[in-house]
């Protein structure tokens, strides 16, 4: 028995690749990003869908409401889907945070370090590793929806992989993209990534 979870990222928003956001309250999604909710909607409409899982950020909200809507489902808020906690950082505009060394050495090495205040990539890793076999126990022979964040998906997907953390950014996981992952007892197998619907 196996468990197909597709990762979604929330849409695009307005401070996209301005602002580090992370839990930023009442980020939502633009036009653009309401745009790509819907189109990833549509992507999963004929799957089996048996539950949506979602972030507590506003944006992944808005962009899981019109995927549980085709389905008939209400989406389920989970922690363990959260924003990787940046402390410090959140909020910070790039262009500062291009002068910091510690911005450096994190994205150099996210397997050994975290965010001033904040957490690191291995305990997001371990949280979204523990939540996907809990999935996989809960929704056995299922498919299932988790919308969630860029750096919480990239932790999935290097799990899965068996990536070092520090190989994040090897892997593009855009907005509005869904990552396809299958969980079962014999192990975890990337079925796709980075899918951009249409």
């Amino acid at each position: 028995m196996s468990t197909t979870v597709f990762f979604v990222r929330h849409g695009a928003h307005d401070r996209l690749g301005r602002v580090l956001c992370g839990r930023m309250e009442a980020v939502s999604v633009s036009e653009h990003g309401l745009a790509q909710a819907d189109a990833a909607a549509r992507r999963l409409r004929h799957e089996p869908i048996a539950a949506v899982y979602v972030s507590p950020m506003t944006r992944a909200a808005e962009t899981a409401r019109p995927i549980a809507a085709a389905h008939g489902l209400q989406p389920r808020t989970d922690e363990a889907l959260n924003e990787i906690d940046l402390g410090v950082w959140t909020g910070a505009v790039f262009e500062d945070l291009d002068h910091a060394p510690e911005w450096g050495w994190w994205n150099a090495s996210r397997g050994q370090h975290r965010a001033p205040g904040g957490e690191s990539m291995l305990e997001v890793q371990l949280r979204v590793a523990n939540w996907m076999e809990a999935a996989r126990r809960r929704h056995a022979d299922q498919a299932i929806v988790a919308v969630s964040h860029a750096d919480v998906i990239k932790a999935a997907l290097c799990h899965a992989l068996g990536l070092c953390l520090d190989h994040h950014g090897r892997i593009e996981v855009a907005p509005g993209s869904i990552s396809t992952v299958v969980a079962a007892a014999w192990g975890l197998k990337v079925h796709s990534i980075n899918e951009a619907p249409e």
